[in-house]
């Protein structure tokens, strides 16, 4: 007998989870890899039938579990204890932290309520009994050597690339079977009739979601380096409650190396909103500053959400996760230490124009007067967009408002460009590119791609190297939308000053940019627009240049095509039902070597000519 047995019908699912069944007592870190794995296959199987769920960018499965369309789907109280399943079984294959046997318990517990509701929500038999998590049915077998444990981090890495690659060639095989998609097709109708039916029925399963809550809220606070074992961070005791005893228990208290609080964390349940704790929360940081002259940040969470707030300074604000002790120390020193930025000195040598400083003048109030902390500067290319935020850099480093930054673009070529521009004007931040192979980062000023920096974040939380708190500032070069579609996650990720650039017009700017950065559509934080730039003659206005090539003006026409080029034109599918394609669609199917051998031609021979003619500038 299995708590699994109820799933026999799905045979991967079923196989997998009873792997980590097995394992629990054994081998908890197995355990969790196969949990994990288990919700892999269950979440494949749903957007694969489930006609409701929309597909993201990326196959991954945090990306899968954190679709709006998945996560709308999900009971309540569920969506934590998929992260914890994930994030634990991250842990088990890249971190050689000890998984304990009661965290294996755990997780197995958390993956049991996920697949009952899974069961329920799919599952086409008319009557559906509740499944109670039974602890008698895990095997108890001998523990393994602890050293075979630790061995097991090697095993297992191997054992999840292999099942990786196989699981990618049985999906390349499904895909090409057409005969199976008929099936797909009538089980998908099948599933949808079945989830309208269930709808209408009560789930009276207890999902014990207060267990979920203090596990995840645990497990998060261990990833911030937090000891749970210290005597005085569990319910600690406070007077000067309004209450008829005067004193309470707060879920947690964070202290620092001064034997100060730095922070209280208050826990609601998961069916309650995280802003049902802040009145609590912020009765217990009112007591233990009576308790100890100091007033301590405040956290309040239910497990799924996460609020911070500094009531000294900022309102409450959302955020990914707990800052270290030495980040929330950093943030308690920065209230006596910070310095008013609005009578602040900009370097001319770096940036002297009248626009740029009226650029860093608008950031400066937007931040101290105004209490944002997201500006979007729109500034034509060539006018210095670098140099300005060199300056906010060297303004807010000089007056204490951010230790680190961070400069996020999309391509390495202006990553290096960047840096190199940190290097001349401003040294002493010693600018670094990142990489995965860093082992610590003391820079003042780091520089990566999108990409790496997803790696980056995408490392178990005992190795990663970037807390959510690490960077003060984070600078998003050439922001737009495509950039917030796929990479949103990194600016949700850090709890920073948040500044984005961008030379696109601010009409042009696309509503979901002005949404990221909480504007108005059309307004900016500060614009200086091209044709700004050519009235101050800071910027030369570009001189259009014809060249004369038949595709781009004329677009294609079927008929006058030979036999060839028509059968190059049936390959594609767009085409299938049109005889030509206009001028403005060229570029959209057609790539023709010959239009672009011509196109540069033209530009060598008719290009501006400098150093005597023989370099090409500025065309």
């Amino acid at each position: 007998m299995s708590n699994f047995t109820f799933l026999k019908k799905w045979q991967a699912i079923y196989d997998n989870a009873t792997q980590s069944e097995n394992s629990v007592y054994s081998d908890p870190r197995t355990c969790c890899f196969y949990a994990r794995r288990t919700l892999e296959k269950a979440v494949d199987w749903m957007y694969r039938y489930d006609v409701s769920l929309t597909p993201p960018y990326d196959s991954n499965l945090a990306a899968l579990i954190h679709e709006p369309s998945f996560k709308n789907n999900l009971a309540g109280g569920l969506f934590p204890k998929l992260k914890a399943i994930q994030q634990t079984g991250n842990r088990a294959v890249h971190s050689d932290s000890v998984i304990s046997q009661d965290e294996a318990l755990q997780i197995l517990k958390e993956l049991h309520h996920f697949l009952y509701w899974f069961y329920r929500s799919y599952s086409d038999q008319s009557l559906l009994l509740d499944q109670v998590f039974d602890i008698a049915l895990i095997p108890h077998t001998l523990k393994i050597d602890a050293n075979l444990i630790q061995q097991s981090t090697t095993i297992l890495k191997q054992q999840a690339k292999q099942l990786a690659e196989s699981d990618k060639s049985q999906a390349a095989i499904e895909a090409e079977n057409t005969a199976l998609s008929e099936e797909i097709r009538a089980l998908q109708a099948k599933i949808a009739t079945h989830k309208q039916k269930i709808s209408h029925t009560v789930d009276s399963h207890n999902y014990n979601e207060a267990d979920t809550r203090k596990f995840l809220i645990d497990l998060q606070l261990k990833e911030a380096g937090w000891d749970l074992t210290h005597k005085n961070t569990l319910e600690y005791e406070v007077t000067g409650m309004p209450n008829n005893k005067d004193i309470g228990f707060v879920d947690y208290v964070l202290w620092g190396d001064d034997g100060l609080p730095l922070a209280v964390v208050e826990a609601k349940r998961t069916m309650h909103s995280a802003t049902k704790g802040r009145q609590q929360a912020k009765l217990y940081a009112d007591c233990l500053e009576s308790m100890f002259k100091r007033r301590p940040l405040i956290y309040y969470s239910n497990g799924y959400e996460l609020f911070f707030w500094d009531d000294t300074y900022y309102p409450e604000r959302q955020v990914q996760g707990y800052g270290t002790q030495a980040e929330l120390q950093r943030i308690i020193n920065r209230r006596s230490e910070r310095q008013d930025l609005l009578t602040a000195q900009v370097n001319k040598d770096i940036s002297g124009r009248y626009y740029q400083e009226e650029a860093l003048r608008h950031i400066c109030e937007l931040f101290q007067e105004h209490k944002q902390r997201k500006a979007l500067l729109v500034m034509a290319t060539g006018s210095g967009k670098t140099r300005t935020i060199i300056s906010l850099v060297d303004i807010l480093l000089r007056h204490n408002w951010v230790k680190r930054v961070l400069f996020l673009a999309d391509r390495n070529a202006l990553v290096t460009q960047a840096k190199n521009e940190f290097n001349r004007l401003l040294p002493h931040s010693s600018p670094i590119i990142l990489s995965s192979g860093l082992a610590t980062i003391q820079n003042r000023v780091c520089f990566s791609t999108y990409p790496t920096m997803m790696n980056l974040l995408n490392e178990p939380a005992e190795s990663r190297l970037l807390g959510s708190g690490f960077f003060d500032l984070v600078v998003i070069d050439e922001a737009h939308r495509s950039v917030y579609k796929k990479y949103r996650s990194i600016f949700d990720y850090f709890d920073a000053l948040l500044v984005g650039l961008t030379a696109t017009p601010k009409d042009d700017i696309d509503k979901n940019t002005y949404d990221v950065f909480g504007l108005e559509s059309g307004v900016p934080t500060y614009a200086y627009e091209a044709e700004q730039a050519y009235a101050d003659k800071f910027l030369v206005p570009p001189v259009c240049i014809s060249v004369p090539t038949k595709f781009i003006r004329e677009g294609v026409h079927y008929k006058e095509l030979s036999h060839e080029e028509q059968d190059q034109w049936e390959e594609i599918p767009e085409l299938d039902d049109r005889d030509q394609v206009l001028p403005s669609e060229v570029n959209r199917f057609l790539f023709n070597e010959d239009t672009v051998d011509k196109a540069l031609k033209h530009l060598m021979t008719h290009g501006i000519k400098i150093d005597g003619g023989d370099t090409l500038g500025k065309t």
